[in-house]
């Protein structure tokens, strides 16, 4: 009996689902440059001839992700934006992350995948895109610092240097936790905060 066209979309996202999933964790671990398509294909328990169906080149496959991540980006730039009190948004913000560090490796990965992006040498529009919403990202917070300063719901200091921390201690648990994995100890949010909230 043939597949229904609902059917055969269920199958085809999976099968994304499974190669965004291998290509994640191979280009954080090994780098970009050192991935084969071939561990692609191995990592996600799928052919390369299956996986080429999907993806012409691994440039494609990076770029569709580099491009997930920027409307992620995008859509935390928005949420910045919005009348909530800056305290509240900054907790349920670091919240998410400390949540998607508590449950798996994928959140530390793509913000890895992120970080090599930021430094290639010649960056597709794709990883130019997502670099300018990392940048939207940073001044953003610190904006949303010195509102949250001028509420008097956060410390006195240098709201750029503020959002450099803040950014810098993110991207610090996430290396430790790729490094350490299962012995890694997500710290509370008050530690993490403590730098920030009177």
């Amino acid at each position: 009996m043939p597949r229904t066209k609902e059917q055969y979309e269920a199958l085809r996202t999976a099968t994304r689902n499974k190669i965004h999933s291998a290509a994640i964790k191979l280009f954080a671990k090994k780098g970009f440059a050192a991935t084969s398509v071939q561990d692609i294909a191995d990592t996600a328990s799928i052919s390369t001839g299956l996986l080429y169906r999907h993806y012409k080149t691994k440039d494609e496959l990076f770029n569709e992700l580099v491009s997930y991540a920027a409307a992620g980006l995008e859509k935390i730039v928005e949420r910045f934006k919005n009348d909530t009190s800056p305290a509240e948004m900054i907790r349920h913000f670091t919240l998410e992350i400390l949540n998607d560090l508590r449950k798996d490796d994928e959140f530390a990965n793509f913000l890895m995948i992120m970080n090599q992006s930021s430094t290639m040498v010649d960056p597709s529009p794709e990883v130019q895109y997502l670099n300018k919403q990392s940048e939207k990202m940073f001044k953003q917070t610190a904006q949303l610092i010195e509102k949250g300063q001028e509420l008097g719901q956060f410390k006195e200091g240098s709201p750029i240097e503020m959002a450099f921390y803040y950014f810098a201690s993110i991207h610090g648990l996430t290396t430790i936790k790729r490094s350490m994995g299962e012995r890694f100890i997500t710290p509370s949010l008050k530690i993490v905060t403590e730098f920030l909230f009177k």
